[in-house]
C-alpha cells in the first residue's frame, strides 16, 4: 500500500472553513475510484498559521498511477479550496507503508 502524504496552509481565520471543505471527501469522487482506500487529515496551528496534512491510502502505486497519470506526485487542489491556502506543496510524497496497527474501527 502506498500513503500520499500532501502539507498545505491556512491563515488561523480561514483554517475551519478550509477543514469543513476536506469533509466528507478530501477530493470530490474519491471514494468511488478503484485503489483508494481512504484518508486522514492531521491540523496543528503553527505560529501565525495553521498546517494541514492530508494522507490518502492507496493499494500500489500503480492505482495512483492509473488516476493521476504519469505526473502522480502533482498535488491536486480544486479551485475552489485555493483561496484558503496561504501556501502549500506544489507536488505531494509517497512512501511505501510498511506497518498499520490497530486502526480498524477508528475513522470519525
Amino acid at each position: 500500500m502506498i500513503a500520499r502524504i500532501w502539507h498545505g496552509y491556512t491563515k488561523p481565520q480561514d483554517a475551519d472553513v478550509y477543514e469543513a471543505m476536506l469533509k466528507p471527501e478530501l477530493l470530490p469522487g474519491i471514494g468511488k475510484i478503484p485503489g483508494y482506500r481512504g484518508g486522514i487529515v492531521l491540523r496543528r496551528p503553527l505560529g501565525d498559521e495553521v498546517e494541514f496534512i492530508t494522507i490518502m491510502i492507496w493499494d500500489s502505486l500503480e492505482a495512483l498511477k492509473a488516476v493521476a497519470g504519469p505526473n502522480y506526485a502533482v498535488a491536486i487542489i480544486p479551485e475552489d479550496r485555493m483561496k484558503h491556502l496561504s501556501r502549500y506543496d506544489k507536488q505531494s510524497a509517497h512512501y511505501e507503508i510498511q506497518s498499520l496497527q490497530g486502526l480498524a474501527g477508528i475513522a470519525g
